[in-house]
């Protein structure tokens, strides 16, 4: 037990400090930590807590942490995880905020800034696709010999997106909507 805790606050505390971008950006992160390297969950579990994360109120990477600590060491886990994702993140904050303060007027500061805005879009879009190939095909590396996709999933993604782009529903009602269809069509 004393092991898992301290590999759990070891783990979120990379991904605390290196979830340059936030959000998505740090999904790539966290699935290294738990899927690949710890085998805390297995891909389809990690793509259902990413969904729940994203219907729960706070940051992916908090919510995410504070469910993996949950099932790997209970209460306890769930507050190291979340700790150890927000600790680091927060002091890094701090002194990246004095540092650029001071030299905000630097050319090569800017273009730093610049860089890591590049590197969390491509973050974002290798989670983005991930997350859709898992959804499309069950698998991160779908064969694309074998068309097995889940053609109901692709059904309900078009819709979803149709209706988020052309009509601008409230994106609260498409997840309340497709959560109802799937509690229906996935049972």
């Amino acid at each position: 037990m004393t092991k898992n805790i301290v590999i759990l606050l070891v783990s979120f505390l990379q991904i605390g400090l290196f979830s340059i971008g936030g959000g998505y950006a740090t999904i790539p992160l966290i699935q290294e930590q738990v899927v690949d390297l710890h085998h805390w969950l297995t891909l389809k579990e990690f793509t259902d807590i990413i969904t729940i994360s994203q219907m729960t109120p706070g940051p992916l990477a908090v919510n995410a942490s504070t469910f993996v600590g949950m099932r790997i060491a209970g209460i306890f886990g769930a507050i190291v995880a979340t700790l150890g994702c927000i600790i680091s993140g927060f002091i890094l904050s701090i002194i990246l905020y004095k540092f650029f303060k001071k030299h905000k007027d630097i050319d090569i500061i800017s273009s730093i800034l610049k860089g890591l805005r590049s590197i969390s879009v491509g973050l974002i879009i290798a989670s983005t696709s991930t997350i859709l190939l898992i959804t499309f095909w069950g698998s991160q590396w779908p064969d694309v010999k074998v068309l097995n996709f889940n053609i109901t999933a692709i059904f309900v993604f078009i819709i979803s997106l149709f209706l988020l782009r052309k009509y601008k529903i409230n994106p609260i009602s498409i997840i309340i909507l497709t959560g109802i269809i799937g509690l229906f069509l996935y049972q």
